[in-house]
């Protein structure tokens, strides 16, 4: 009898140490998966807050102020497009039509301008230039300047019509004459010569005609 409890007691220690040894290896095991769903969700948050501030950076550009970079937070908001367009626009008809008795002044500012035009820029110059239009500028020392007036654009359709007025500067006289262009605007990459992304299609001048004349007084 006392051999018989002996076996049985042993029996249940056995059967004890087997139980706890299953208990810590269903311990462990909850620890681990535990451990590697904290693991996973750290990634993924990590992930999250990284792709967040890479995002956040990508709105911001920088400018140089006296030489100096310049963080400047960076909208691709409707209206801040709308204020490119009319930009790109007025830029390029600035470039253009601003003109001095200076061969080297006018070939530079025609050169900025192509950047933002299609071929029709190069072929209006040309045809220009050709008649003697920068001859006669150079021959009378003659100085334009553009005063713009508005620029209307069809965003859907992304047309524009420019209205401004163009005033010649003789030395015998002043005329003023007014000037309508109209074209198309096509969205292409950001570049140091083309900072709007922008180029113009299609140009062409509506209208360029005297509305005035004055006759300077020479003493």
């Amino acid at each position: 009898m006392y051999q018989a409890f002996k076996n049985g007691r042993l029996f249940y220690l056995k059967r004890m140490i087997i139980k706890n040894i299953e208990q810590k290896i269903k311990l462990a095991t909850i620890v681990s998966v535990l451990a590697l769903i904290a693991a996973v969700v750290i990634v993924i948050f990590t992930l999250l807050i990284s792709s967040k501030q890479l995002h956040e950076s990508r709105k911001s550009i920088y400018v140089l102020a006296n030489g100096v970079p310049v963080s400047a937070e960076h909208r691709y908001s409707d209206d801040t497009r709308d204020i490119e367009y009319k930009s790109h626009v007025e830029k390029f008809h600035d470039l253009f039509f601003t003109i001095t008795p200076d061969n080297e002044f006018i070939e530079k500012n025609i050169a900025k301008a192509m950047y933002l035009i299609d071929e029709t820029g190069i072929q209006q110059y040309n045809t220009l230039k050709e008649k003697g239009f920068y001859s006669q500028i150079m021959s009378a020392s003659a100085v334009l300047t553009l005063i713009p007036d508005s620029v209307v654009i069809d965003y859907k359709n992304q047309y524009f019509k420019y209205y401004g007025k163009q005033k010649i500067d003789r030395k015998s006289s002043t005329s003023t004459r007014s000037l309508i262009t109209e074209g198309y605007l096509k969205d292409i990459p950001r570049s140091e010569n083309n900072p709007h992304g922008l180029l113009i299609l299609n140009w062409r001048t509506v209208e360029n005609k005297d509305i005035r004349t004055t006759t300077k007084q020479i003493f």
